[in-house]
This record gives structure tokens, sequence and C-alpha cells, in this order.
């Protein structure tokens, strides 16, 4: 924004379960604050980084899923240390804004859906790896998971993609996810917001940046600025 300066960057996560729209939103919020004159890089986990991207391959081929949800948690985690320092972290100290999809809640959620881990383990793991760069915003993009599965499914048919580890998991599974999701959001309403990832990408989009701007740029929900 002209005359504005920033000594650092915000930090944007987005969260949910498979087929939630995530991606999309992050591309729509980008394009929107890039017209603010905002620089942003956009991101995602696993991956961001090169080596953070071989991790990523491992995991979602399944390669990592005999070693138990533990040993995927500290994968997950070596993959998102190398993100931080090699994409997230440098482009904050520039003032740029990071959106990303998907960041430590995930392990939170996925791993603790999958084995029931000691939530003071992750804790803990999250802690050492991120330390203090936490997101300021993390938008919850919560749908039924069985929307968001058939959605899943037809962008994976579109695209001639196979089933990843965890979109392969059962109905069950993503129950537990979803509900994962929603009580870290309970847990911290300060960072994070519930959006109702149901409706239309463009539903969907408008109220993300109402948020965005409540909380990041200054304006109250509902009143959605100029637009641009």
């Amino acid at each position: 924004m002209p005359g504005e300066t920033r000594s650092r960057g915000r930090f944007i996560t987005f969260e949910g379960g498979e087929g939630a729209g995530k991606s999309t939103q992050v591309e729509r919020l980008r394009s929107r604050l890039s017209q603010r004159g905002i620089g942003v890089v956009a991101t995602r986990e696993p991956g961001g980084a090169p080596r953070a991207e071989r991790i990523r391959s491992f995991l979602l081929a399944g390669r990592a899923k005999a070693l138990g949800p533990a040993a995927e948690a500290i994968l997950f985690s070596a993959a998102r240390n190398d993100h931080l320092d090699t994409t997230i972290r440098p482009a904050l100290a520039r003032g740029q804004w990071v959106l990303c999809d998907r960041f430590s809640d995930s392990t939170r959620a996925y791993q603790g859906a999958l084995g029931d881990l000691d939530p003071t383990f992750l804790t803990r793991l999250e802690e050492v790896v991120v330390g203090a760069t936490r997101p300021d915003l993390t938008l919850v993009l919560d749908l039924p998971p069985e929307l968001g599965l058939a959605r899943a499914d037809a962008r994976r048919q579109a695209r001639s993609e196979a089933t990843d580890r965890f979109e392969a998991e059962d109905i069950g599974f993503h129950r537990a996810l979803r509900a994962a999701f929603l009580a870290i959001a309970e847990e911290e309403p300060a960072r994070c917001v519930v959006i109702d990832a149901s409706r239309d990408a463009d539903a969907v989009a408008a109220d993300i940046w109402s948020h965005v701007e409540a909380r990041l740029l200054g304006a109250p929900v509902g009143e959605a600025g100029d637009g641009a």
C-alpha cells in the first residue's frame, strides 16, 4: 500500500481436509494482494524448497507409511525446517507476505488423526522446528469430508493423477481430520478463522478477503474495501 513500510511480512496459512480448495484460494488471495502492491510468495507443504519437495514425493507416495505416524511427523518437520530456512523466513525478512498451502497445523491434525500421537510430542516437535515463525492468520477451509473427497477425486481424474497417501485413507480418518482442524481453530481463535469451503470459489474468496482486511489490513469484516 502506498507510503506504508513493513519491517516484516505477514504469514498466512491455509488448512483443511482433502478437496477444500486451498490451492485455489491461495492463488486468489495472492492475486488480490498483488493488486494492492503487496509483494507475495505463494508456497506449499510439504515442499516449498528443493529438499523439502523431495521429502514431499517420498511422503505422498506412501513410502513412509510403514514407519508409523511418529516417523511421518518427523519427516514432515524435516521438510518444514528446510522450507522455513530456504523460503518462508527470507521472504518475511524482505517484507513480503507468505501464503502457505498447509503448515504445522496439518502435521498436528493428520498425524494426530492417523496414530493418536501424544499431543505433547507434536507440540515439542513444532516448537523446535517452527519456533517464533508462527502464522499471523490461519484460514481453516472446512467442508464435509464426503464432499471434499468427491472434489479431490474429480480433480485427480481431470489431471490423470494417482490417489496420494492421505486421500486413500477411509472416511473415518477424514472425519477425524475435520474434527481435528476444527478443534485447533477453537483453541486458537486469535489466529484461526473457519471458512465454509462448501460454497463456490468466489464466495469463499470474498469471505477470506474480508478476514484478511479485518485482521491484517485494518478494515472491519463486512467492508470489502475497493475490491482491488
